[in-house]
């Protein structure tokens, strides 16, 4: 792992992934990835719950991860991969909530099975369980960001905003600049069409 996110979910962290692929030249974990490891899902749970995790062999494949549920994760990983950059993402919490209010949260609140256990050893350990309590959600926004600034060697950190593009990641990495756009995408907007019910689904 060349790059670990500790930014949380809806902080461009999808717009990383696919930059983070782009630039490393292998895939990167996210949330998204974990539906294709259904495996995975137990692991999360397990970590969640403070037992312990091979993440070596969990990450064998992967350049770099970002995003929930790495994020809560990344203070114990940078001991796990003492040469990878922490990228920190980071947004306006007011933004974040309305972002994260009508996205993720009602999302995960859907989930069922293994996948509802996830989610819930994972916000109630690592964040709050009180998702839809915009006062909780803040308290936990701000305590993971500190905990965060306060573990990571300065040396190690990069604090990142999606208005930032490519130039910040590409000079820490020691790489150029690619020759196309940032690729600025999973807006609230088209995260709510992909969760939208087809006509044909009722």
């Amino acid at each position: 792992m060349q790059v670990i996110g500790a930014g949380l979910g809806r902080t461009g962290t999808y717009s990383l992934m696919l930059a983070l692929e782009k630039l490393l030249g292998g895939p990167c974990y996210h949330m998204a990835k974990v539906f294709d490891r259904p495996a995975d899902v137990a692991l999360w749970k397990k970590a969640s719950e403070g037992g312990a995790v091979d993440w070596k062999s969990m990450f064998a494949e992967f350049k770099a991860g970002v995003d929930w549920p790495i994020c809560a994760f990344a203070v114990d990983l940078v001991e796990v991969y003492p040469d990878a950059l922490i990228l920190l993402s980071t947004r306006d919490f007011e933004s974040w909530w309305k972002s994260a209010s009508t996205t993720i949260f009602p999302s995960s609140g859907q989930a069922e099975g293994e996948w509802r256990n996830m989610v819930e050893a994972l916000f109630g350990n690592t964040f709050t369980s009180e998702l839809d309590n915009k006062e909780a959600c803040r308290v936990a926004f701000e305590r993971h960001y500190r905990h965060v600034r306060e573990n990571i060697p300065a040396g190690r950190l990069l604090e990142w905003t999606a208005a930032d593009g490519w130039a910040p990641i590409c000079d820490a990495l020691g790489l150029a600049v690619p020759d196309e756009a940032f690729p600025h995408t999973n807006t609230t907007e088209e995260f709510l069409r992909r969760r939208r019910p087809q006509p044909s689904e009722g």
